[in-house]
C-alpha cells in the first residue's frame, strides 16, 4: 500500500498518531495518560516519545495503526465524483479509497465531474507539482466522443496550438482519429476544460471524455469504475524518472 523511500528517521508518538488520522496531538497526549497507546507491546505514558515509524509497532486501544509515508492510487473516475478532498453537494474521488493509511491524500489535477478515466491519489505534493507543471512537459492523453465534424486540418491545428475562446494559446497538442467520432488526444497542460474547448474551437462539441493516460502511467483496463489499486513501485519509479527526480 505504501510507497516512496522507507521512513528510517524517528518520529514523537504524537505527530505519528495525529499523521495517521488517529488523534489530534493533544488527544494523543491525554491517550499516553489513560495507557491506551501501545508501542511495541509496552503501554507508554508520554505522547512525545519518539518512535521509529519503519520498525516500531504503534497500537491505539490494542489496535495496530499502520504508517505509510507517502502512498499512491490509480483511480478509474467514474463521473459524478469531484477531483476535490472534500465537497458540500458530491461525493468526492478520495471518498472512493476505502483503505488509505494516510488521512491527507488528494487528487493530482482534476477530471470535470461528468469526465472518467486516470487520476493519480497520493499525498506526495513534490511529485503531483512536477506532473501538473507544463515546464516538465508531461504527457496527457485523453479519448474524446465528439459531436460534430472535425477540420480536414484538425491534427495541423492541434499541432500548432490552438487558440482559445479567450484568446489564450494552448501548448501543441497530438490528435489522432479513430472510428466513428472518437478521437484521442495528448496535451501537456491542464487550464480548466482544456480538452473540451479546444475542440470548440474547431467546432466541435465533447460528449464523452475519459483520461487514458499521465506521463508513463497508463489506466488499468482491469479498474471499472470507481475501482482502483495501489501502484507498483515500478509505476512509482517511472513517474518520479519522468518528472526528472530520479535519473
Amino acid at each position: 500500500m505504501a510507497g516512496g523511500k522507507k521512513q528510517k528517521e524517528l518520529m514523537r508518538l504524537d505527530k505519528f498518531l495525529a499523521e495517521m488520522g488517529q488523534a489530534t496531538r493533544s488527544q494523543a497526549k491525554e491517550l499516553a495518560r489513560k495507557g491506551r497507546i501501545q508501542v511495541n507491546g509496552e503501554a507508554v505514558k508520554s505522547a512525545d516519545q519518539k518512535i521509529r515509524p519503519d520498525q516500531d509497532t504503534v497500537s491505539l486501544d490494542g489496535v495496530t495503526v499502520g504508517y505509510a509515508r507517502t502512498e499512491y492510487y490509480m483511480l478509474n473516475k467514474p463521473q459524478g465524483v469531484v477531483s476535490a478532498t472534500e465537497d458540500r453537494h458530491f461525493p468526492t474521488v478520495i471518498s472512493l479509497i476505502g483503505d488509505a493509511v494516510r488521512k491527507d491524500l488528494f487528487p493530482v489535477g482534476r477530471l470535470d465531474i461528468d469526465t472518467e478515466g486516470l487520476l493519480l491519489i497520493t499525498n506526495d505534493g513534490a511529485l503531483a507539482h512536477d506532473l501538473l507543471s507544463p515546464k516538465k512537459h508531461v504527457d496527457k492523453t485523453y479519448l474524446a466522443r465528439l459531436e460534430g465534424r472535425l477540420p480536414e486540418d484538425a491534427e495541423k491545428q492541434m499541432a500548432e496550438g490552438i487558440v482559445l475562446e479567450d484568446g489564450t494559446k494552448t501548448l501543441p497538442g497530438v490528435l489522432k482519429r479513430l472510428e466513428g467520432q472518437e478521437v484521442t488526444l495528448t496535451i501537456h497542460e491542464g487550464k480548466f476544460h482544456q480538452v473540451k474547448r479546444m475542440f470548440e474551437a474547431v467546432g466541435c462539441r465533447v460528449i464523452y471524455l475519459k483520461r487514458l493516460s499521465m506521463g508513463p502511467l497508463v489506466l488499468d483496463e482491469k479498474l471499472k469504475p470507481g475501482e482502483y489499486r495501489p501502484l507498483s513501485g515500478d509505476e512509482i519509479r517511472a513517474l518520479e524518472r519522468v518528472t526528472g527526480r530520479t535519473e
